[in-house]
């Protein structure tokens, strides 16, 4: 059975994204109707006996407030969205494509939670995991040859690393399946459809809901790639990996505002990234917006802005935690993404990297004003220098 068509609102060909935020996964306008797409609550549908014109058929296939979720999610993209239940959720969908056997293509740095999952499958399938600096793109073509699938995350998460997404993208084509976690830069920032990416994650629980209380993901594919798509909603189908319906409308109501927030927490982080550089607490600011980062001269080629996520480098475990602890304004959690501005030191948790250094913290900006946000932060850092 087939999700039912919904109304389609004029091309927005050439519209630009902060347009395509507002106006995508809406309704036809009609008078007295809802403005935006309402919550549908609905497990069971009534059934149709005409199949032609298609049939939502069960909860677990569809729901009007989902497809209004993927509709903006796909516009921003350029693609055709599936959304899940969470980012992990989406993730294993992903690897339920591969065969026992396969190989991977994975970055030393990067979200812990799939890093485990690919590893753990690995051991029960057989599969080949090849690690690579995913900021080194001959590394990850020479990992690429003969392998099934090359996951990216740019930047990575925690230590934002910035891959050369038009380099791998041109070079492995057709060649070899390329998925592209693209939640720390989200679809303003990159659209790595355009660069030969097959398919595109979000974890929509960070950025694109954006205010910490819906958990969601996404998969985007390219609109002709029916194959994929199909083999992915059955996936989602048969394990019931489907986004709860209010959390749906949560998402698409912080996809509406994601241009605003995104900007606002991108000029914060640029006022506080070269000030967190200058402190003498600070033994290195991961952030490419920083003309001497080593992502810098990439992201500025290949991305549409730097983004909104910092992390640093101090001495020990101990100096990260005591900083964390001396926060007023900062938000001590694992998220990110959210208007709030948020930090941890990630090898708090035991399953994360041992790549990653003792002492890093992750700080996800948030659209406070910056200088209570820099007070904050170096009086932190004040009581540890």
């Amino acid at each position: 059975m087939t999700s039912a068509p919904r109304p389609a609102l004029p091309d927005p060909t050439g519209w630009r994204p902060e347009t395509v935020a507002v106006t995508s996964g809406r309704p036809a306008p009609e008078v007295d109707a809802p403005l935006n797409t309402p919550v549908t609550f609905a497990a069971t549908y009534v059934g149709s006996f005409d199949t032609a014109s298609g049939s939502l058929g069960y909860g677990r296939y569809g729901n009007p407030t989902w497809q209004a979720l993927e509709e903006g999610i796909g516009a921003l993209e350029g693609g055709r969205a599936l959304t899940f239940s969470s980012g992990m959720a989406a993730a294993h969908a992903v690897l339920e494509l591969l065969p026992a056997g396969a190989t991977i293509v994975l970055p030393h740095n990067c979200y812990l939670g799939v890093a485990s999952a690919i590893d753990t499958r690995a051991a029960k399938s057989g599969w080949t995991v090849r690690r690579v600096d995913i900021a080194d793109t001959d590394a990850v073509l020479a990992a690429a040859e003969g392998a099934d699938l090359v996951w990216v995350e740019s930047p990575t998460n925690p230590t934002i690393e910035v891959a050369d997404l038009p380099a791998i993208g041109a070079a492995l084509a057709g060649r070899v399946l390329l998925v592209v976690d693209n939640t720390f830069a989200t679809p303003l920032l990159q659209q790595p459809l355009s660069s030969g990416a097959d398919v595109v994650l979000h974890a929509v629980t960070k950025f694109i809901a954006g205010h910490s209380d819906a958990l969601l993901g996404a998969l985007v594919v390219r609109e002709d790639d029916t194959g994929t798509f199909a083999a992915l909603d059955a996936v989602r189908r048969s394990h019931g990996a489907t986004p709860g319906t209010m959390e749906a409308y949560l998402a698409l109501r912080g996809l509406r505002t994601l241009p605003l927030r995104l900007r606002q927490a991108q000029e914060n982080a640029a006022v506080l990234a070269p000030r967190l550089a200058a402190h003498p607490a600070v033994q290195r600011v991961r952030y490419p917006g920083l003309p001497e980062d080593p992502g810098h001269e990439r992201a500025a080629r290949t991305m549409a802005g730097f983004g909104s996520l910092i992390s640093i480098d101090l001495a020990d475990a101990a100096t990260a935690d005591a900083v964390v602890a001396a926060a007023k304004l900062w938000v001590f959690a694992t998220s990110l993404g959210g208007v709030e501005s948020m930090f941890e030191r990630r090898r708090r948790w035991a399953g994360e990297l041992t790549s990653v250094p003792e002492g890093l913290v992750r700080l996800s900006v948030g659209v406070e004003h910056v200088e209570d946000l820099w007070a904050d932060l170096e009086q932190a850092l004040d009581s540890v220098a």
